[in-house]
């Protein structure tokens, strides 16, 4: 029950945030969502046009696509965490800059405290480069990488497959092999 009370109160705090002058410009913030006892954690960005209008992240074209890997690897929504590197949708959508990244910073590091993954799946350049301090999604993707304690996957962010077509089965692959990699994880940790 600490850990549901724990994730509602983040949500308000998001939600009534004005720490940045992101909260000068949004329609909603948007707050992570997603089941408290996720074995993965996928971070994006930060919310889009839609996500924006609603209050819910990855819910446009982009959650489509994620939604779209997740069954095709086996999950749901309902059974994965869903969040962003920064809860308030940037104007014109452009990258966050590193003071609004981070003022949201606390509230993604509760959010993976509190639901402590099995793996924490980074979804594009953004999130990549913020934790991790990666570059170049292009050549890292699919990797595994361990860092404090916790692993990490590197993907692509979906709405990069709206724009390249080819990238569709590269990311269903990636979030297959990431699948497979936590059922290992599973797996190892009962016997």
């Amino acid at each position: 029950m600490k850990a549901t009370l724990s994730l509602k109160i983040i949500q308000e705090k998001v939600k009534t945030c004005k720490k940045c002058d992101l909260c000068g410009t949004r329609t909603n913030a948007v707050p992570g969502i997603g089941n408290q006892n996720a074995d993965i954690i996928f971070i994006g960005e930060a919310p889009g046009k839609n996500e924006d209008l609603y209050g819910e992240p990855f819910i446009g074209t982009a959650g489509k696509r994620l939604d779209d890997a997740l069954k095709n690897a086996g999950l749901t929504r309902n059974s994965v965490y869903i969040t962003n590197i920064v809860k308030c949708r940037p104007p014109k959508n452009r990258i966050p800059n590193d003071v609004e990244k981070s003022m949201c910073n606390e509230y993604l590091k509760d959010e993976i405290a509190i639901i402590n993954p099995k793996i924490i799946c980074l979804l594009g350049n953004t999130p990549y480069y913020s934790i991790l301090g990666g570059k170049e999604i292009s050549k890292n993707h699919g990797k595994f990488i361990s860092k404090d304690n916790r692993m990490y996957f590197v993907t692509f962010h979906p709405a990069a497959t709206i724009y390249n077509q080819k990238l569709v089965n590269v990311f269903k692959n990636d979030i297959s092999k990431l699948v497979k990699k936590l059922q290992k994880l599973k797996t190892n940790s009962v016997d």
